[in-house]
């Protein structure tokens, strides 16, 4: 194992970091704790497991004398952290769905519609998009059907040409 604190503290804090952040990214995009949508998760897990496989490789593979050190390396996973957490505020802070309640009341015919409601009306009819509500809850009655008459032929039915004379 190539950690050793009292020889090289900054090698050693350098891949500890590493699979910290490795770890963390591979969590978070793994667990969807905060809504994060898919491709975010994706990128977290990949970015994580490129961190965490580097760690890995200079802890315990890596034989070389020399080494670079990229402190860049560490934005990106500050940005998507930073991205998660943002998530996971915006999550908690928009409002819960109403619960389901499968014995509520329809509204009674003749009931007046809440203003903005969005129920189907009586009839089964709605109104165009971005129509006022009518006043009293009460929509048009549509008109009862009426077959229609068969469609008439327009042209005479295909003649083949006559032969040539000749």
């Amino acid at each position: 194992m190539n950690l050793d604190f009292d020889v090289d503290p900054l090698f050693s804090w350098y891949v500890v970091l590493l699979a910290i952040s490795g770890i963390a990214l591979l969590v978070i995009g793994a667990v969807n704790l905060g809504g994060l949508k898919a491709g975010w998760r994706f990128l977290n897990v990949l970015v994580g497991l490129g961190f965490a496989g580097y760690a890995y490789y200079l802890a315990f593979v890596f034989d070389g004398a020399s080494y670079v050190l990229f402190f860049k390396a560490f934005i990106l996973p500050v940005v998507l952290i930073a991205n998660a957490v943002k998530a996971l505020v915006t999550r908690s802070q928009t409002p819960a769905a109403p619960p389901y309640q499968p014995n509520a009341p329809y509204p009674q015919q003749g009931v007046p519609y809440p203003q903005g409601a969005q129920y189907p009306p009586q009839g089964g009819q709605y109104p165009p998009q971005g129509a006022p509500y009518p006043q009293g809850g009460q929509y048009p009655q549509p008109a009862p059907y009426q077959a229609a008459a068969p469609a008439a032929p327009t042209a005479a039915p295909y003649q083949p040409p006559a032969p040539p004379q000749g």
